[in-house]
């Protein structure tokens, strides 16, 4: 099959396109012939030195494709059928795993991020049965490849570990990203208001599109001043963070007392600067997320195949431009999800 490998740790021009062998389907999984894969920061970060393994591999979190053929055992899926994927992979038998923690697994991946797990930058890709999420007849591979891995991260940040409740009020920072865009529809659904940030008026118009009551462009508006402004002296009752740097600490001033603040990257950087007299004293909660489980999975696949959430795709590339995607997505002027085509 054809596959773009990582050749080594370094800019976009490690990335080569090759023949490689194609994969086997073991017992219980399904051999997948991938139509699309989206890009992730993570990706980003991996190529540029993230040690999670040994060059060269394959990158690619977010697959979509159709069953090419069926591993031993499974009798429950047709050939030709259309699907997205789970990309999450933990052990199923640890304490962390009974309890629906899979992503504290002490052996959790994401596929195309961790030592062993091929991932979606190649023609092939073998998946286990359970991972696979059915895609209705009118969902297109580029917009099931655009929403596993940012719909999960946002709903288990904003249901299951921010629990917002309607009639609160949410700060999405980073407008733009494909996990905010997934969290400003989250959080309509959940009868909350949401304020984007952004440093482009053109994306927080198209933020307001998605469902966002209100806007700040930031910089060049102070954060808290303007949140303060816009609930009338109220704040927000949870941040969603995934940018860092400076700007966590500006978001955790922008919480009323008591607020909480989620967060699952860092962009802009990973030293965050924070006041923790300002933490203990306001009774602030800082969540980490990571992923979220299948359980979760399932749930927000059933909201997006029902056309309740809707992915937003920027632009696509062929598999063979992995690169050149790479570098498009590296200049953040993206509003939505990037996806490689095949």
């Amino acid at each position: 099959m054809k596959a773009v490998v990582l050749k080594a740790y370094g800019g976009p021009e490690n990335l080569a396109l090759e023949t490689v062998p194609d994969p086997a389907p073991g017992p219980g999984e399904v051999l997948l012939r991938v139509r699309a894969c989206a890009l992730n920061h993570l990706d980003l970060w991996i190529r540029a030195g993230l040690p999670v393994a040994k060059p060269p591999f394959i990158l690619g979190c977010d697959v979509a494709g159709e069953v090419a053929a069926l591993g031993p055992g499974v009798t429950d899926v047709k050939v030709g059928a259309r699907f997205a994927v789970h990309p999450g992979r933990s052990c199923g038998k640890c304490d962390a795993c009974r309890s629906g923690r899979e992503s504290d697994c002490p052996t959790y991946g994401i596929i195309g991020a961790y030592r062993g797990l091929t991932g979606g930058y190649a023609e092939l890709l073998s998946v286990p049965v359970e991972h696979l999420l059915a895609m209705p007849d009118a969902m297109s591979f580029v917009d099931a490849a655009a929403a596993p891995l940012t719909f999960l991260t946002a709903w288990h940040m904003v249901v299951t570990l921010a629990e917002l409740q309607a009639g609160e009020t949410i700060l999405i920072i980073g407008a733009g990203a494909g996990v905010a865009t997934a969290a400003v529809q989250i959080a309509k659904a959940c009868g909350a208001r949401a304020i984007a940030t952004s440093t482009s008026e053109d994306k927080l118009a198209r933020a307001k599109t998605l469902g966002a009551d209100a806007g700040i462009l930031h910089p060049p508006e102070d954060l808290p001043r303007t949140v303060r402004k816009l609930t009338g002296g109220a704040m927000a009752d949870v941040a969603f963070e995934h940018v860092g740097g400076t700007i966590f600490g500006e978001a955790l001033k922008s919480l009323r007392r008591s607020g909480r603040l989620v967060t699952c990257g860092a962009t802009a950087g990973h030293d965050a600067p924070v006041d923790l007299r300002y933490v203990f004293d306001r009774q602030l909660r800082i969540l980490g997320a990571k992923m979220g489980n299948l359980a979760e999975m399932r749930r927000v696949w059933a909201l997006i195949a029902a056309g309740r959430l809707a992915p937003v795709v920027d632009r696509t590339f062929p598999l063979a431009e992995a690169a050149r995607a790479h570098e498009y997505l590296g200049g953040r002027g993206q509003f939505g999800k990037v996806v490689l085509t095949l």
